[in-house]
């Protein structure tokens, strides 16, 4: 994830770290937490760059770009 996130065009300026928070062998479930540097506040910065949704599609996109 460091990796991912810190090469982002859109983020990694933006990203500080990644860590597991929690890791379940049972259901090979992972949690865990990134932690960002944000700017000053600016209209729309939250809503739109941080958004939980936009932090996915940019991992999806580079799973679907390894393969």
């Amino acid at each position: 994830l460091t990796d991912v996130y810190s090469s982002s065009p859109a983020l990694g300026r933006y990203f500080r770290s990644a860590q597991v928070v929690h890791f379940s062998n049972e259901s090979s479930t992972v949690f865990y937490q990134l932690e960002f540097v944000l700017p000053p506040p600016t209209e729309g910065f939250m809503e739109n760059i941080m958004n939980p949704d936009f932090l996915r599609n940019i991992l999806r996109q580079n799973i679907y770009d390894e393969d």
